[in-house]
């Protein structure tokens, strides 16, 4: 069963000489319960193809389907779907992590009860719990990713979208991130990520597509893709 289908996806800035293709006819089909990862430099398209497939940006051609629904027919109904953590966490820092969580649930239809117990379940979850009651300006780098994740995960949505989640991250802290990553893999959730680390999409994804100039250039598992780069460079 796929969780993400695109054909053909396409992404036009401008017109006549001024035109910028940012994404030039990107073909997807990621499995359910997959941690997909999405590689390539800045600039690659990655983030544009995200931003069209999560709805916060229209297609100027093609089609994509999340969870089942098509995301330029139905928008709504594709963001019941989906969770999305992009590269700058949107925090309210005057708010603590646990009043951000229910005010989340809250907006998603929850009760008052119903959203506090969603926010103890998702501080357990990024292991916040000690820190659910502090307010957000207080948080490292690495705990602020930590929430934006469980933010994104407040209405059990089928697919999570993280736009290159680690950039900017301490070691330490990129560790626990992959750490939180693949918790919410294990629970059923279809992951897709984009980096430009090698070294992340290695460890996280169960299979990857490489971007550059807005196409897809090879798409595999690591393991393949890194057979694939020693037998053209004739490495042992």
């Amino acid at each position: 069963m796929s969780a993400i289908v695109a054909s053909g996806l396409q992404k036009t800035y401008g017109s006549g000489d001024d035109q910028v293709e940012a994404v030039r006819g990107v073909d997807l089909d990621v499995s359910a319960g997959e941690v997909f990862g999405f590689l390539g430099p800045n600039g690659a398209g990655k983030s544009t193809t995200v931003r069209m497939l999560t709805t916060l940006m229209t297609l100027s051609a093609g089609s994509a389907r999340v969870g089942g629904v098509d995301v330029a027919a139905d928008p709504h109904g594709a963001r019941r779907k989906i969770g999305v953590a992009l590269q700058e966490a949107g925090l309210d820092a005057r708010q603590t992590g646990r009043e951000l969580l229910s005010l989340q649930a809250r907006l998603f239809g929850m009760s008052k009860h119903e959203s506090a117990t969603r926010a103890s379940e998702l501080l357990e979850l990024v292991e916040l719990e000690d820190a659910g009651d502090r307010r957000v300006k207080g948080y490292s780098g690495g705990m602020k990713r930590r929430l934006d994740l469980a933010s994104a995960l407040v209405h059990r949505p089928e697919v999570l979208f993280l736009d290159e989640p680690t950039t900017g991250l301490d070691p330490a802290s990129r560790l626990t991130v992959w750490d939180e990553v693949r918790r919410i893999n294990q629970l059923g959730t279809t992951v897709f990520l984009t980096t430009q680390y090698l070294e992340e999409a290695d460890q996280l994804c169960d299979r990857l597509a490489i971007i550059d100039a807005g196409r897809i250039v090879r798409s595999g598992t690591p393991a393949a893709l890194k057979d694939d780069l020693r037998d053209r460079h004739g490495l042992a």
